[in-house]
């Protein structure tokens, strides 16, 4: 990624015109659009245009749209003071209008839109996905992608038996940094993963708050039951609205946001599906602002069959956002050295030396120091746009993969994959208990 360690703390830019991801709910459709051919220009809707979206997603997008022949037609909104300046936004970006829906319904009804962009709220991932998939509509669905397994579940059934294209928003995949540590890794030269420790620490008491922004939110100008979509009612709050990240079950916060990310990573490079077990432990420790969500954890995973004797190795994750000592880092680790995935190089660190492999009558293994890639290329107009580079790369790998309907670099399967462990996670540190996975019915298992 470009500025590595600054985009990775900083994947949701802070704005004050657009705020929290805006949130959005709808049936559509079953049919199919149209069937798209090679010089039709594709057609595209967001979905919930607020900070993630307004400041990556739609910039990434429309540096690309010409080349590739797409076109931004239309937003899906449910707040109408942003839907209407995202709208006026977009005319001057674009010299155009853009269709304003007020919901999903409103959207799908229409059959001037091929995909969606979405960038809801956490907990409404899953689905908006279903919602476009059974509309015929193709999409780009941001990270997490569900953090209940009845969501999961359902959302690997359909995307799987349906025909669209479908990327999950974990732009590490189409990093090259990550790509070349998958690659080497994969290659067998790395030898087993013993450990992995990944950290993602900031020391910001106003992240996920908008307190300038709440107040602004009124409840006859938003659609609060569509908000909810299938989560138990309750009265309608504006800070849950647009402060959602600090409140479950609308977010879990640093695993829903962040934690995703890296455990996905681990899950690409090494083929496990989701961990063996997870226990994890945290709390409010520092910024009691009504909050539900922690602000300081630390989880543990295990991977493989190591219990009975095969193999498999742990993975440490702790985040804090009280305290940036550590930033932002993914270390992996084998018994010949350490791959360092912030400076990209491989280094013998911690190998088996030849004083103590011979004392054992066994072979050294130490790595030959090597970087993975000499210089992190932005993609496309990233550095015009101020988009990192992995998400340039990542949206350009979807709009590619709708005209040659070939699967994307983050398919469902690696959604669903982290939504596994995501469920594992959030189960654990509501729970303190150890948690595991049941293959035959695909339901975490507490305790």
């Amino acid at each position: 990624m470009s500025d590595q360690k600054n985009s990775r703390r900083d994947f949701i830019k802070k704005s004050a015109a657009f705020g929290a991801g805006a949130l959005i709910i709808g049936t559509g459709a079953s049919s199919y659009a149209r069937i798209l051919g090679a010089n039709d220009r594709v057609r595209v809707a967001v979905v919930g245009p607020g900070d993630r979206a307004m400041d990556a997603l739609v910039p990434a997008f429309l540096s690309l749209a010409g080349g590739l022949n797409f076109e931004l037609v239309a937003i899906s909104e449910l707040w109408k003071p942003r839907r209407e300046e995202v709208a006026a936004k977009m005319k001057q970006r674009t010299g155009k209008d853009v269709i304003q829906a007020r919901n999903n319904d409103e959207l799908y009804q229409r059959k001037d839109v091929d995909a969606v962009i979405i960038a809801t709220a956490d907990f409404q991932h899953a689905y908006h996905c279903n919602e476009a998939v059974r509309a015929g509509k193709d999409a780009f669905v941001e990270k997490p992608f569900a953090s209940t397994m009845e969501d999961a579940r359902e959302s690997l059934k359909l995307v799987t038996n349906s025909r669209q294209v479908v990327q999950i928003g974990t732009q590490r995949r189409s990093a090259p940094g990550y790509t070349r540590a998958s690659e080497f890794i994969k290659s067998g030269q790395f030898g087993d993963i013993v450990m992995a420790e990944m950290t993602w620490n900031v020391n910001q008491p106003g992240r996920w708050r908008r307190p300038n922004l709440v107040p602004l939110v009124k409840e006859e100008e938003v659609d609060w039951k569509r908000f909810l979509i299938n989560r138990p009612y309750e009265a309608f709050d504006p800070r849950k609205y647009i402060e959602f990240r600090l409140f479950w079950p609308y977010s879990s916060g640093i695993p829903c946001q962040w934690m995703v990310h890296q455990i996905d990573t681990v899950h690409w490079f090494t083929g496990y599906k989701h961990p063996t077990s997870v226990v994890a432990n945290g709390g409010i420790y520092l910024w009691r602002d009504g909050r539900r969500n922690f602000d300081t954890m630390t989880a543990v995973f295990d991977y493989g069959d190591a219990a009975n004797g095969g193999k498999g190795f742990q993975v440490v994750y702790s985040s804090r956002q009280t305290n940036s000592a550590g930033g932002v880092k993914e270390l992996y680790y084998s018994n010949g050295g350490t791959l360092n995935l912030d400076t990209n190089k491989v280094t013998p660190e911690g190998s088996l030396d030849e004083r103590h492999a011979k004392a054992m009558g066994m072979k050294a293994f130490q790595l030959p120091e090597r970087s993975l890639i000499e210089e992190v290329a932005r993609v496309e107009s990233g550095a015009a746009t101020g988009v990192d580079s992995s998400t340039m790369a990542h949206m350009r790998n979807w709009m590619e993969c709708i005209r040659s309907r070939k699967a994307p670099t983050a398919d469902i399967h690696a959604g669903y994959n982290h939504s596994v462990a995501l469920c594992m996670t959030i189960a654990a540190l509501q729970t303190g208990k150890r948690i595991t996975f049941d293959e035959t019915k695909q339901e975490i298992v507490v305790g």
